[in-house]
This record gives structure tokens, C-alpha cells and sequence, in this order.
């Protein structure tokens, strides 16, 4: 049995401040609350900063959902020609795009001969502030 973290039940303010109006509820499991089909889900912390614009950084911890269907505007986590890599897929008329968050870094056009593989779908982003 896994324990969860003290969860406050009340609405936290991102304007002016305000009384708490909430009650500490028991508790709150992450892994209950984030994942949705633990058996296709996994967890991976990112290297890079090809995905800042989309609010991941280097360090985040990524949950990787594979049970989802990726889509057009999809951030994905690929298997590319032997490398993983965490990035926005475009899907074209011309073909299938890889697209980073970041205009330091280029776009990457899936080649037909490319060993390409979508391991899943980004489903949430947990971050250290």
C-alpha cells in the first residue's frame, strides 16, 4: 500500500491572496491522480532544452501515456533512429515532422528509411520550482 502526500482541498490563488477556505483532506495519491492506465504508462526525466517553449525543461519529469493515439500537435516521446527524443509531432501532407518548442533547434522530417517508432504521448509534465 502506497501512502499519499497531505492534500489541501481548497482553491490556491494565482491572483491576490485569500483566506484559505479549504480543509485538509486525508490525502492525495499522484499516481491515481496522473495516470490513467498504469499497465502503458512510464515516467522519464528530460535532457535538453528543445521543448522550453512548451514548458519543458531540462530535468522535468515527463509521464508518457501509451495507451493514448498520438495526433497532429501531439508532444510525443519517438524512438528515431536509435535515439529517443520528447517533441511535437506534425503530421503533414508531405510527411511526418518532429517539430522542438525551441527555434534554436531545426524541425526533423521522418524519412521513409528511418527506424521511427511513437512510444506515447505526454499526458503531464512534472516540474522542480
Amino acid at each position: 500500500m502506497t501512502s499519499g502526500l497531505q492534500f489541501f482541498e481548497g482553491r490556491v490563488q494565482a491572483g491576490f491572496p485569500s483566506p484559505a477556505q479549504g480543509e485538509y483532506a486525508d490525502s492525495i495519491d499522484l499516481n491515481r491522480a496522473l495516470i490513467t492506465n498504469p499497465a502503458a504508462t512510464f515516467c522519464a526525466r528530460v535532457i535538453g532544452n528543445s521543448m522550453v517553449d512548451a514548458g519543458i525543461n531540462e530535468g522535468d519529469l515527463l509521464i508518457i501515456d501509451r495507451s493514448l493515439t498520438p495526433h497532429d500537435g501531439s508532444i510525443t516521446v519517438c524512438f528515431v533512429d536509435g535515439d529517443f527524443t520528447v517533441k511535437r509531432l506534425s503530421i503533414r501532407e508531405d510527411g511526418v515532422y518532429l517539430t522542438p518548442a525551441n527555434a534554436s533547434f531545426p524541425e526533423l522530417r521522418v524519412d521513409e528509411e528511418s527506424n521511427f517508432q511513437v512510444w506515447g504521448v505526454v499526458s503531464h509534465i512534472i516540474k522542480r520550482v
